[in-house]
């Protein structure tokens, strides 16, 4: 397993580093060990599997709000996805920023994302199964989302989506929840 920062702060890319001969691969997508040395949370209260299956199926921008805010590991176990992190987070210096990644089911790609991250993807092939680890149960008071289509944010999705959940297109912008944000990141 490799752990590569990426540009927002507490954020990682996962990487499988496998063993590998005659009868296929072997290696790690978790190790408690590893990652409570990397500082990152190394105990998950849930896991869940989401599966998708048809090419641009677009799913987010989703995060909890607190005290249940939620770091996730999530791997791609078939398939392939455009995940996209936008950073939450009033006090972080990329506070608004969004970045995304490539993950493939393939090569058992996975992301490492910190509480006040929100998070989406985009399938970018049939047949998408990902799996989640999240550090608090789901709480439906404490679910949250930002609008995948947000102008201001505008978040380069790769294909136009064929499949949104109604609750995802009700999601509101940024900016309708920035007032809130923004009184949190002032200092006290």
């Amino acid at each position: 397993m490799i752990l590569d920062q990426l540009p927002l702060a507490g954020a990682y890319n996962v990487r499988w580093s496998a063993s590998r001969d005659q009868r296929g691969a072997f290696g790690r997508l978790f190790c408690a060990e590893s990652f409570a040395k990397a500082g990152l949370v190394s105990q998950w209260a849930q896991t869940n599997l989401s599966r998708s299956s048809a090419r641009g199926t677009l799913r987010g921008m989703h995060y909890q709000t607190a005290p249940f805010a939620e770091t996730k590991l999530l791997v791609c176990l078939t398939g392939r996805i455009f995940d996209v992190l936008v950073d939450m987070r009033p006090r972080s210096a990329s506070f608004g920023r969004w970045i995304s990644l490539t993950l493939d089911g393939a090569l058992g790609d996975g992301v490492y994302i910190p509480a006040g991250i929100a998070h989406g993807f985009q399938t970018l092939s049939e047949d998408v199964m990902l799996h989640y680890s999240h550090s608090h149960p789901y709480r439906p008071a404490h679910q949250a989302g930002l609008h995948y289509g947000d102008p201001d944010l505008a978040i380069d999705w790769p294909l136009t989506p064929v499949a949104v959940s109604e609750r995802d297109r009700a999601l509101p912008c940024f900016s309708r929840v920035t007032d809130d944000l923004q009184k949190e990141r002032a200092p006290q």
